[in-house]
């Protein structure tokens, strides 16, 4: 059997399932494999990995269909945040700042309708700071820490020059910077990366929040990372080129397995 990748499909996540499935079973190597595309693409199976292994993580109520929202979005203190099961760019993600407001949205035609149904209810975080920090991991290793600037609010932390914010005058808002004060040793770091080894994650970027109480939450597990040419201009490791380094030496261990076969 040849699986064959056809373009222009809504359905590409199964595809994507059925394929990797398939070279797993023929003992191929795959980084990132079938179980972390189930992990990437839903964000309760992240919330609960993260809770189970001891991570505070934010309170979230995950509710299917539209029906059950207001109820337990009552269960929440204003303000409060939503956000798609599966998503991505900040997809679903919105702030409500009373429960009226709330109920009058699930009740229009504005309403976003999730893919799998799923929405997230969940507690409206305030930072320490107005920043985020997302901790970039090559074959389960610390790289870098990257600081999110969210003083405009928004809810869009991709990294990647496609995701640029642009201003009110046309220029691009530089809103992520190396964060010196996370380094390989930080003890948080050293859990992530325990964590990615047990789940088998070799390429991820993690994100957390410092809040004004003195929690730190961890969020979100991107297991499809991306990197900003700003940070790459300043950082003392490379994304892209650790991931060339590990990917060179998988296919050195191969080459050197197919020789001793």
């Amino acid at each position: 059997m040849r699986p064959r990748i056809l373009g222009g499909h809504g359905t590409k996540k199964e595809f994507a399932r059925a394929y990797l499935s398939w070279l797993e079973a023929w003992g191929r190597p795959v980084v990132n494999g079938r179980s972390v595309v189930e992990l990437e693409v839903s964000k309760v199976a992240q919330h609960a990995l993260l809770r189970v292994a001891g991570f505070d993580v934010p309170r979230t109520t995950a509710v299917f269909g539209r029906e059950g929202l207001p109820a337990a979005a009552a269960s929440f203190p204003a303000p409060f945040i939503t956000k798609h099961n599966q998503g991505g760019k900040g997809l679903g993600v919105r702030r409500f700042d009373s429960h009226d407001e709330f109920d009058r949205y699930v009740a229009s035609e504005e309403f976003s309708e999730p893919i799998d149904g799923i929405t997230l209810v969940q507690e409206f975080l305030v930072s320490r700071e107005p920043f985020v920090t997302r901790a970039e991991f090559v074959d389960g290793r610390f790289v870098y820490a990257v600081r999110v600037d969210t003083t405009a609010g928004s809810f869009e932390l991709c990294p990647a020059d496609a995701c640029a914010v642009p201003g009110d005058d046309g220029t691009t808002i530089e809103l992520f910077a190396l964060r010196h004060d996370i380094t390989a040793d930080s003890p948080l770091i050293r859990r992530y990366e325990a964590l990615l080894a047990e789940v088998g994650v070799q390429i991820a970027g993690i994100e957390f929040l410092e809040t004004a109480d003195g929690r730190t939450v961890t969020y979100d597990i991107n297991t499809n990372t991306n990197y900003n040419p700003d940070v790459e201009a300043v950082a003392p490791v490379s994304g892209p080129r650790s991931i060339a380094r590990y990917l060179g030496d998988l296919l050195d261990r191969e080459y050197s397995s197919a020789a001793v076969r």
